[in-house]
């Protein structure tokens, strides 16, 4: 069965083997960009290029990107441990075309990969297309998708955007259907944990202002984005991204430290699924050296923290030495 580092690994070489430039992850701390406190998608990092402010050497790119979602636009930090799927850190694995490719072969590399290199079964997919684009409903139709399993859904699920100003454009979102055998509407968006969205192709066409006014972007290009933790738990058959091995060594180490097993009281096993998801945060960004990094008098770390703190889930308390390092302690 295939490993997360396998799945991350096997998502590069596809792409890599259809013309894409690997990119490195950057910073979970964007670099010269003040709408953002931290990195929230893969495609941050190409900020400039899709405004046309900067230049590549490649046309085609793909990467497995760290992201941090704990506050602004795109903020899971109050879904974590009470659904299986969000996550505080998480790695998008994208690929991004700048003026290249567009909306075809978007689509077609998200269902060839899924479907014929992991072969996940088609009649567990669904396609989300932003209500207004008949042009990606009926590329769906050609790949085969009956018009059953493609729903058209408005400004709020499929167009997206990495702030409140920037790049933006309609998506389409592909999902995958866990099972009556889990709890949730049997559609995409519903409520629930059972269909899951799973990829999203962003067909980047504007730059949202100041104002809210959309510009047209110097070229079309694609912005996509798929969560290496969900991807992992598909894959792996569990409902949970807490089952798959990418979370299960974190929560057997806090079973041993709380001599408590997992999955015996929903009420504990929350905890530890908030401790796990908040574990993986706090290390990633001092990995990244965010605790050295200041900004307005705070750093990162702080903030992070703060944001927690704010959600009544976690308090901050901190190691009585000179470090900066903060400790997280479960608020029963």
């Amino acid at each position: 069965m295939p490993t997360g580092h396998d799945l991350r690994q096997g998502f590069l070489d596809y792409f890599h083997q259809h013309g894409h430039t690997i990119v490195p992850s950057s910073s979970l701390i964007p670099q010269a960009d003040p709408t953002l406190l931290f990195t929230n998608a893969g495609m941050v990092q190409f900020k400039g290029v899709f405004l046309g402010e900067e230049q590549r050497e490649y046309a085609r790119a793909a990467s497995s990107q760290k992201c941090l979602r704990a506050g602004g636009k795109h903020n899971d930090l109050e879904n974590v441990g009470y659904t299986g799927r969000h996550h505080t850190f998480f790695e998008m694995l994208g690929n991004f075309s700048f003026g290249d490719y567009f909306k075809e072969e978007a689509i077609h590399f998200g269902w060839e990969y899924l479907t014929a290199v992991l072969q996940l079964p088609k009649d567990r997919l669904w396609a989300t297309v932003y209500q207004e684009d008949d042009e990606a409903y009926g590329l769906w139709e050609k790949m085969g998708v009956p018009s059953s399993r493609i729903m058209r859904c408005g400004e709020k699920d499929n167009f997206w955007q990495m702030a409140e100003t920037g790049p933006c454009g309609p998506c389409s979102e592909i999902h995958y259907d866990q099972g009556a055998g889990v709890a949730g509407d049997a559609v995409p968006n519903g409520a629930g944990d059972r269909v899951m969205e799973i990829w999203n192709l962003v067909f980047m066409q504007y730059h949202r202002d100041d104002h809210g006014a959309l510009h047209p972007l110097p070229k079309p290009s694609i912005d996509t984005g798929m969560g290496l933790e969900r991807l992992a738990a598909v894959v792996q058959g569990k409902t949970t991204n807490y089952d798959s091995d990418l979370f299960r060594p974190i929560i057997r180490a806090i079973e041993e430290l709380a001599h408590r097993p997992y999955g015996t009281s929903e009420d504990k096993d929350r905890a530890m699924r908030v401790i796990a998801d908040h574990l993986r945060a706090i290390s990633f960004m001092i990995a990244d050296g965010s605790c050295r990094r200041m900004r307005a008098g705070a750093t990162c770390c702080d903030a992070f923290c703060a944001a927690l703190d704010a959600t009544g889930g976690c308090s901050v308390s901190r190691v009585p030495s000179s470090t900066s390092s903060p400790m997280l302690s479960l608020r029963k």
